[in-house]
């Protein structure tokens, strides 16, 4: 009888410890996830960019994406009864930009998503899988295809904000997509950063759901984006 009252109790065991062990890892052990991305992660010296009265530098002519430049993705997870946020980036990310007067005219760029790590290999190893299938569609691309009226140039240091609209490109499928950019002058920089959001099956994403962890069907895709005078 003893027996089989243990036997009868061990399922009852193992998820106590499972859930339990779940619990302890995310809320004690895990480190919070990365905040989002804004333009306070990029800095750059701007003591040779501004004159007497602190406008910026002339804007005008082409760049290209430098140091200091982020992407990557953000959704959110539920792991035995807990929540959680999965944040995955890669600095592996090239681009241009071409602005006209106060205009910006062309502006695009491309992230390499094979590179793409969180703070979880095994998470890795799914995304890049049967999630966003690296091996077949190794890179996200985003385009713009209307141009970006600044107005007027902002002075050094002064953030600004844009709608900008374009096609977006992740697993081999595009979609045209509309969201804000904060941009700053930084210096003899450009940051710029933004977020798209997403729903995984609109661009052909199968559930990123297994195991143990359930993932919601939207998600977000973040970027920041430092360019330089080309």
């Amino acid at each position: 009888m003893s027996r089989l009252k243990w036997l009868l109790l061990a399922p009852v065991v193992l998820i106590v410890f499972a859930v339990g062990g779940t619990w302890l890892y995310i809320n004690v052990i895990r480190e919070d996830p990365p905040e989002r991305l804004s333009l306070e992660d990029a800095s750059s010296d701007t003591s040779d960019a501004t004159d007497d009265d602190g406008a910026s530098t002339e804007v005008e002519g082409e760049w290209a994406i430098g140091a200091g430049s982020i992407a990557g993705y953000r959704a959110d997870e539920v792991r035995l009864g807990q929540s959680l946020e999965a944040v995955g980036r890669t600095e592996d990310v090239t681009g241009t930009m071409t602005i006209s007067g106060t205009t910006v005219e062309e502006a695009s760029f491309e992230v390499d998503l094979t590179t793409l790590e969180s703070d979880e290999s095994l998470r890795d190893g799914q995304v890049q899988g049967r999630i966003l299938e690296t091996g077949q569609f190794p890179t996200a691309t985003f385009e713009l295809t209307e141009p970006l009226d600044l107005g007027e140039v902002p002075a050094d240091g002064e953030p600004v904000s844009v709608e900008a609209t374009g096609d977006f490109t992740i697993h081999g499928v595009t979609q045209s997509v509309t969201f804000t950019i904060d941009a700053q002058v930084d210096g003899d920089t450009i940051a710029a950063n933004g977020l798209v959001a997403m729903t995984w099956a609109d661009f052909g994403i199968g559930d990123p759901s297994g195991g143990p962890n359930q993932v919601e069907a939207e998600g977000e895709m973040e970027f920041l984006l430092v360019f330089e005078q080309a």
